[in-house]
């Protein structure tokens, strides 16, 4: 499919550059799709469209200190780098924000030389391998010298940095966040609890794939990059239990959406297991786990519109979209939700 059929005005007055004074105060647009009807709400009347015996399926992972700033040793020439994917052993996939300067073997030097990184390869669009050398634990070296990375469309600068977390966030490994989970609060999860609705964790780790532009003209000429994820055996069996009683499977989150298929794909069941996917769903695509998903606007011509437009419909979607804009809806990652049911 054409590239630009996924495309819309947005007015940028409507990116939101801040979270919400409260999670769950922020706006949520349900969309039927049986009656193909739209109602707006706030997120915390949630619930009222939830059923007790409905399953959640959040994506726990926890968004690391991914942004490092250092120097070249030879030259002193400053050097971003955002962490992307673990490669294990301390190497790590990287973009880098000056990559012209970055050539095989160079040496990157961050805070007082408790961390070094060395190029072990050189990647395309600015991105590098790296071998990083520290005393001690990573994260804990990482907490002290990096900060959260935000999305570079946020100008603004964050004042609570656990506001680009989840409360339910567990598992450090992404660059980015499962930013429609940001919705929810403690409380919130708790009254859906009782009235025994059921939540299920899996992890998928955040990394290229968020911040890869599409830069084909078509869909079937984009490629997605690898992202890891686990499922494990408690949450396998909560969601094949689930599926076989008829429940219904409403995903937080086009990740773990992205989780869910991926590993239904393989198996035609949900199995345990530690693997990666580069799964890229676009209309014509049918969902084989989820009855239902909530998610926040997304960017023009991005893989995750095209997600959700193969669960809607594209014109349903642009027609949606349309109405959140009239409306003044906040897009992007911090901006308002939508329940698609």
């Amino acid at each position: 499919m054409d590239i630009r059929l996924f495309d819309f005005h947005l007015p940028l007055e409507l990116i939101a550059q801040s979270p919400s004074e409260q999670r769950d105060h922020s706006r949520l647009l349900v969309y039927h799709r049986k009656t193909q009807t739209i109602t707006h709400r706030i997120f915390k009347d949630i619930g009222e469209y939830l059923q007790p015996t409905d399953v959640l399926i959040r994506n726990n992972t926890k968004v690391i200190p991914a942004r490092l700033f250092g120097t070249k040793t030879e030259t002193n020439a400053h050097v971003e780098l955002l962490l992307l994917d673990d490669l294990g052993q301390g190497r790590y996939r990287c973009m880098v924000g000056n990559a012209k300067v970055v050539k095989m073997n160079t040496i990157i030097t961050f805070g007082n030389g408790e961390l070094k990184a060395t190029c072990i390869g050189i990647e395309e669009e600015g991105n590098r391998l790296f071998q990083f050398h520290f005393q001690g634990i990573f994260l804990e070296v990482l907490a002290h010298l990096g900060t959260v990375p935000l999305p570079p469309y946020i100008k603004a600068q964050l004042q609570d940095p656990s506001r680009y977390q989840t409360v339910y966030a567990k598992v450090p490994g992404s660059a980015a966040a499962p930013t429609a989970g940001f919705h929810f609060t403690e409380s919130l999860i708790s009254q859906l609890t009782i009235r025994g609705i059921e939540m299920v964790d899996v992890t998928l780790q955040i990394g290229l794939g968020t911040f890869k532009p599409v830069k084909v003209d078509t869909t079937e000429a984009h490629v997605m990059h690898e992202e890891r994820y686990e499922i494990q055996e408690h949450s396998a069996n909560a969601l094949n239990a689930a599926k076989t009683k008829g429940k219904r499977l409403i995903a937080i989150g086009t990740t773990a959406t992205r989780t869910l298929e991926a590993n239904w794909q393989k198996y035609q069941q949900f199995k345990a297991e530690k693997a990666s996917t580069n799964i890229f769903i676009t209309p014509g695509y049918t969902f084989q786990t989820i009855d239902g998903l909530i998610t926040n606007f997304h960017l023009p011509k991005s893989t995750l519109v095209m997600m959700v437009s193969a669960l809607v419909g594209r014109e349903n979607l642009l027609r949606i979209y349309q109405e959140a804009i009239d409306q003044k809806y906040r897009f992007f990652s911090f901006g308002d939700a939508m329940l698609i049911l």
